[in-house]
């Protein structure tokens, strides 16, 4: 784990480029941060609000929405067949799969591919399945030039910052940062003016990926009938990624399969809307195999890693409902807590509500114990998910898995659950419970029903909040004097 090197802070952590598992001190921080906050303030009124005019604007959504649902959750329940079938359909092109368990095995083959072309350059489309297993700092390890074309991802890429959000990774900048950044490659102070700065990325970025001898993308969905490898984007960094250099590397999740070309549909009329508020994106690139034949351009050499890390283990359990999501970023936009502290507090790969359950899935519950309560379960990430994903109730199943985590057992916090579990199973000492409780801290607190300070570990409560006193007597003793009389 990286950390800052200034005397004053040698001990903190820098959020803002090291992962790390301080989601209550990376969201302190955010919060004390104004420039970030004004950020945030903004994104429901953005993206936020496109998102939601884009679903009234399409007609029938909803059944639109519950069909792709439903084709994620059929393909899931026979993804080794669909899997299988997808491999057929790109060695029939004249391509090739791997199969990575884990991200260290997906690097390994990356390299190895780079290396047998004997290459050095290497530009990249963005996709999160490369920043989930760390792909640009084994690159850079093996001593592989990588150079990010993402407009956004090519500007943190230069201030060594991780993604912020998974549809806008530098939402996090200003635009005067975003031009002190370029203005480093650059040589001279560029002005903050947003033709100016995307005007110079394009001339740099144009010249390495002439220069690229491997193009290496994602893939926002693979379809199996055909072998098809289909990129969204809006900038047309992934066309000219997969078409320029002679070898084309894609790297997806094993659940990003999809049985059949006529599935597509549902999903890029979702997908578009959920992330960006457009009816359709700017480029959707359809890639089945590397260049035949006859044919002008395209790649040479075609490769397909098949990712699993983790999601094997994953589509066994309760929670497989997780694999669905498609990456559009609709639920961070939703988002009370992602919206307070941003994307980079929650420290691994992915942020925001769909982050909370994804990390703890990939990088374990008890690392990221504070990811599954970091939402106020208001259901709207589940409101804005383009497939419906029901990302309140596996956040709430693993804030019941934290509970049999013998690492975060507490004594005290066992004896109080048992407790109450006694109280509640025996009237009468409920009722002589709440008696006394009413007779005492309810009468104390009779004219300000508010608890300043909690004693113990209960003093977390109250040092953001204060909490309700007792009423100052039972509402059966109410009922008894007063209610029943009452018409």
């Amino acid at each position: 784990m990286n950390t800052t090197s200034s005397s004053a802070s040698e001990t903190e952590t820098d959020y803002l480029r090291s992962k790390h598992h301080e989601f209550l001190a990376a969201s302190d921080k955010a919060l004390r941060t104004p420039s970030l906050q004004i950020i945030l303030g903004q994104l429901g009124d953005t993206l936020g609000e496109r998102n939601r005019q884009a679903w009234r604007m399409l007609p029938n959504s909803d059944l639109v929405r519950q069909r792709a649902r439903q084709i994620k959750d059929e393909t899931l329940a026979n993804l080794h067949e669909h899997l299988a079938t997808l491999e057929k359909s790109i060695e029939a092109r004249g391509g090739q799969v791997h199969w990575a368990d884990d991200g260290d095995a997906a690097c390994k083959i990356v390299i190895d591919l780079i290396r047998q072309r004997g290459a050095t350059r290497v530009v990249k489309s963005k996709s999160m399945t490369t920043e989930e297993i760390h792909l640009n700092p084994a690159l850079e390890t093996a001593g592989i030039e990588t150079v990010e074309t993402d407009l956004g991802e090519y500007i943190i890429q230069l201030a060594g910052h991780r993604p912020s959000h998974i549809v806008g990774p530098a939402l996090h900048l200003s635009a005067k940062e975003v031009a002190e950044i370029l203005s480093v490659p650059a040589g001279r102070q560029l002005p903050v003016e947003r033709e100016t700065l995307a005007g110079f990325a394009r001339t740099e970025l144009r010249q390495k990926f002439a220069a690229a001898e491997v193009g290496i993308s994602g893939a926002n969905f693979a379809v199996a009938e055909t072998g098809t490898i289909v990129l969204v984007s809006n900038e047309g960094n992934a066309r000219l990624t997969t078409a320029l250099p002679k070898m084309h590397i894609a790297i997806m999740g094993m659940e990003k399969v999809i049985p059949r070309f006529a599935d597509l549909p549902y999903f890029l009329k979702v997908l578009a809307r959920a992330a960006t508020g457009q009816k359709l994106s700017c480029y959707t690139s359809f890639i089945t195999g590397a260049r035949r034949e006859g044919e002008t351009d395209g790649p040479e050499e075609f490769h397909l890693v098949v990712l699993d890390n983790g999601r094997s283990r994953i589509l066994g359990s309760p929670l497989r409902e997780s694999l669905f999501c498609i990456r559009c970023g609709a639920c961070l936009n939703a988002c009370p807590i992602y919206r307070s502290v941003g994307g980079h507090a929650y420290g691994g790969t992915y942020s925001g509500p769909i982050g909370a359950v994804l990390t703890p899935l990939y990088d374990g519950l008890v690392a990221n114990q504070h990811l599954p309560h970091a939402s106020s379960l208001c259901g709207a990430c589940q409101a804005a998910c383009p497939v419906k994903i029901q990302i309140p109730e596996m956040l709430v199943q693993l804030r019941e898995q934290l509970h049999h985590e013998p690492a975060l057992k507490s004594r005290w916090e066992n004896f109080a659950y048992g407790m109450w579990a006694k109280t509640l199973k025996k009237p009468w000492l409920y009722r002589l419970s709440t008696w006394l409780a009413t007779r005492t801290i309810g009468r104390w607190y009779r004219k300000n029903p508010w608890l300043k300070k909690l004693p113990g570990k209960l003093h977390g409560w109250t040092q953001k909040r204060d909490f309700p006193a007792p009423a100052p007597q039972r509402f059966r003793d109410w009922w008894d004097k007063e209610g029943r009389h009452e018409s």
